[in-house]
């Protein structure tokens, strides 16, 4: 068969076999589509589909089809990550800077040292889950980064899944995690900082400021048709940009968008674009994140690491905000939910993560086991706050506007007992 007839069947199974999984299982409730694709992912990988049917995955998996393939994973994942920029919204955070602040703070730091405990006891425990161009205290923050991280855009389709999303509750956590994204991004450019190309870092910095003065004016006079595609031109150039310092194209795809205002754009606009991203070209990202997981140091080694870091990444979310909760005096009960909602990781995690493999800073061992870890904090997130907030869920079919009454309810109510 022809290149094109092989990248045509990978796609149909792509698209196809975990729509069909999350449609006929129904597990929208324990598992979003989105963790469904990812997980399909790693099933189509060569630790799985490879060692059972190594002709077939040969074939159809060929190189040329992995590099197509891939093409539309960079752009797919980029776009993603730029929506992410322009979603985020600072000035209301500035508006309550006191609370966002201090939430932000303990919920991101307390899982970050958790999770750097956790790369030292790996360090530790056996060798193979260094990546080959590592620093130890690399290694060690970028662990502990990835159990900190907040996945945005996945937090937004889960708050819109349990009606929340445009209630203070929902806009409230949202401050708090815009907040932890930038940092995530600061501390990822800190940890791809290059002494060999600083020269080049610094100079794409400061021109990147002096272009995002310009493209900032020149957008405010455009009509809002022309501002998505100037939108795009501004994120590809970015992006290389970014990937010509060494900072990586990730980094440039977040600054690309955090220069932007979401006021420029109407949020159905945004919501339709995000989705329409996730439905048609997302799924490709998770496939060729799937391809590179590796099991070569056992199984039981990697799912081990895997515990760990949910532990540590899960523990220390929820004792992170349990503290910021102490100390600006929350109603019982608001950090245990709050905590549960800032831990979902996947998506943004898995990016920073692919970032960290693609500069050989993690070894795909280690890229398995914070995938994984993803995954399963993920999964979590609807069991525990969904019987908080009165979302008796479950169908794949369900209307999220079955859930919510619209009235403005806070996280108070909640806890005794109102439906939001």
């Amino acid at each position: 068969m022809s290149t094109t007839e092989l990248f045509l069947i990978a796609m149909t199974i792509i698209l196809c076999v975990p729509y069909a999984i999350w449609r006929v299982f129904r597990t929208d409730y324990w598992a979003p589509l989105v963790v469904v694709q990812i997980l399909t992912g790693i099933m189509l990988g060569p630790g799985v589909l490879g060692k059972a049917f190594p002709d077939y995955y040969a074939t159809v998996f060929s190189p040329p089809v992995i590099a197509a393939l891939n093409g539309i994973a960079w752009w797919a994942v980029m776009v993603f990550v730029w929506i992410a920029g322009i979603e985020l919204d600072l000035s209301e955070v500035w508006k309550q800077r006191k609370e966002c602040g201090t939430t932000a703070a303990f919920a991101l730091g307390v899982p970050l040292m958790a999770g750097c405990a956790a790369a030292l006891v790996m360090l530790a425990w056996r060798d193979g889950w260094i990546g080959p161009r590592a620093t130890p205290w690399q290694f060690v923050l970028g662990i502990g980064m990835a159990c900190a991280v907040t996945a945005l855009p996945i937090l937004i389709l889960l708050m819109e899944k349990l009606g929340i999303l445009r209630e203070p509750l929902g806009q409230r956590v949202l401050r708090y995690a815009s907040l932890d994204d930038v940092a995530i991004w600061a501390v990822l450019a800190i940890i791809l900082l290059d002494w060999q190309r600083v020269g080049h870092q610094a100079a794409f910095l400061v021109l990147f400021a002096l272009a995002a003065w310009a493209f900032r004016r020149l957008m405010a006079r455009l009509k809002e048709g022309d501002r998505y595609i100037l939108g795009l031109v501004w994120l590809a150039a970015c992006g290389y940009g970014a990937d010509w310092c060494g900072l990586h194209f990730m980094v440039g795809a977040f600054l690309a968008g955090a220069a932007m205002e979401r006021a420029w754009f109407r949020i159905e606009g945004l919501d339709a674009l995000r989705h329409n991203v996730l439905l048609t070209i997302m799924p490709v990202f998770f496939l060729s994140t799937g391809l590179r997981t590796n099991w070569q140091l056992g199984g039981v080694a990697v799912f081990g690491a895997a515990a760990l870091l949910l532990v540590a990444s899960v523990s220390g979310k929820l004792a992170g905000v349990g503290i910021a909760g102490r100390l600006l005096g929350w109603k019982r009960g608001d950090a245990w939910t709050v905590g549960w909602l800032l831990q979902t990781k996947a998506l943004i995690m898995i990016i920073f993560v692919n970032v960290l493999l693609d500069r050989g800073l993690v070894t795909s061992e280690t890229f398995t086991a914070l995938l994984l870890m993803a995954v399963a904090s993920t999964m979590l997130t609807m069991p525990m706050v969904a019987p908080r907030l009165g979302y008796a869920g479950g169908r794949a079919d369900r209307d999220p506007r079955e859930v919510g009454t619209g009235t403005g309810a806070t996280l108070g109510d909640a806890d005794r007992g109102v439906k939001l």
